[in-house]
């Protein structure tokens, strides 16, 4: 006698309180089991009814397997697609352009679009792209920044074709800037220059009290005596200075150009010195370390070295008969104030470019051409304070000014 086919209902109660169903017999020599989800318990028997007759008539079959729809193919981030687009074109590049628009991606568009996925990058985001090109300490030109919106609308264009995006924002022409020139300020004379150090050096005269206080004056220093970037200034470690035969190694740049050597002179020497002696002098070490050791933050030394150093070094000014020191006063006024000296003192225009890291001198000449009319008085106090002596001891925080003019006034500085 046949054996009687049987089947159960199995009950789950879920954490919301809903009770989910399912059949479970025996069929074709396994067993087999039918979710029916969140049915009643009326509509699981009857289920389970029309189960069990078919199994009767040997009609029933197991139900297919539902296969779930296929991923969708995930869309690749600019730096991915950039990368595709530049092995595909290389080669039907000139050397040149070739140069052009690596320089164009590595040190520009993939720094900003980098982790986004080709069909996010919008009209909004390019535009943020450009006010982050044109709000830099060291802003690119307008035809400059146009070049690269250029390209990434070519690198988007290659996109459109593969139909990963519907439209190309970056060939919007309203995305593109018009010629006006940069601001450029910079310290225009050894009153300034000896103003800003001096603030700076109250306040950390005033900062001494603290367990540990930031260098300001020795940061703001190195800054115009050497002419480094600001990043450049925070990634500087003691393995790169080297005092006793008075170079200065800049290891990370933005360009082949950037990694330079910079003489250290007498003022700058001294200002080092002072810092290392009562700091941590280890090789990795950096120059301008944390509280903690780590790599100081550009912002802080923006806000809370410059900024306050120059207020107070433009109300010294102000208060002993010159004018203030110029508006929107950034770290890299202080590396064109560097050029400016170097090139009022009669440096060669090659050193200049070789210290600054430029790599046009087409360039450096048309920025600073303006601060080499100086007279012969101006330069004698400018070759003081470059090269130390008793005019670059003067501390705008006792009577810095009056130094300047009558050196016989000057007063030894504490060290920071």
């Amino acid at each position: 006698m046949a054996r009687k086919i049987r089947g159960a209902i199995v009950e789950h109660t879920a954490k919301d309180g809903r009770v989910y169903r399912a059949l479970r017999f025996t069929a074709y020599g396994r067993r087999q089991f039918v979710s029916l989800g969140a049915v009643s318990r009326g509509e699981a028997e009857q289920q389970l009814r029309y189960v069990l007759t078919d199994l009767e008539r040997g009609t029933w079959r197991p139900p297919e397997a539902v296969k779930p729809p296929p991923e969708p193919e995930r869309v690749p981030t600019f730096h991915e697609f950039a990368e595709q687009w530049w092995l595909r074109n290389e080669r039907q590049l000139a050397p040149s352009t070739q140069v052009d628009y690596r320089w164009r991606l590595q040190n520009h568009l993939l720094p900003f679009f980098a982790e986004y996925p080709v069909d996010e990058i919008t009209f909004a985001l390019v535009e943020r792209y450009i006010a982050e090109k044109e709000g830099e300490d060291e802003p690119l030109s307008p035809r400059s920044i146009n070049m690269t919106v250029t390209l990434l609308g070519a690198v988007l264009h290659r996109a459109k074709k593969h139909g990963l995006i519907s439209d190309n924002p970056a060939r919007d022409p309203e995305l593109r800037v018009k010629g006006r020139q940069p601001r450029r300020t910079y310290l225009e004379s050894a009153e300034q220059i000896a103003a800003l150090l001096g603030a700076a050096g109250e306040l950390d005269g005033e900062a001494r009290e603290d367990r540990r206080h930031v260098h300001r004056r020795t940061m703001l220093a190195t800054l115009v005596f050497a002419g480094l970037r600001i990043g450049e200034l925070c990634a500087l470690r003691w393995r790169d200075v080297d005092l006793a035969n008075g170079w200065l190694t800049v290891q990370h740049a933005k360009t082949d150009a950037g990694r330079r050597r910079v003489k250290v002179r007498g003022a700058l020497r001294d200002e080092l010195l002072s810092v290392r002696a009562g700091e941590n002098g280890a090789p990795d070490a950096f120059v301008f370390a944390t509280g903690t050791g780590g790599k100081p933050s550009r912002e802080n030394i923006r806000n809370r070295v410059l900024g306050p150093a120059a207020t107070r070094a433009s109300e010294r000014l102000v208060d002993a008969g010159y004018g203030p020191l110029p508006d929107h006063l950034t770290p890299h006024s202080l590396r064109r104030t560097f050029a400016s000296v170097l090139y009022a003192l009669g440096e060669d225009p090659g050193v200049v470019m070789d210290e600054m890291g430029h790599a046009s001198p087409t360039l450096a000449l048309a920025v600073y051409r303006q601060t080499m009319r100086r007279g012969d008085d101006e330069k004698a106090r400018l070759r003081a304070l470059v090269e130390g002596g008793e005019v670059a001891g003067a501390d705008m925080a006792v009577d810095g000014i009056r130094a300047l003019e009558a050196p016989e006034l000057a007063v030894e500085r504490e060290p920071a």
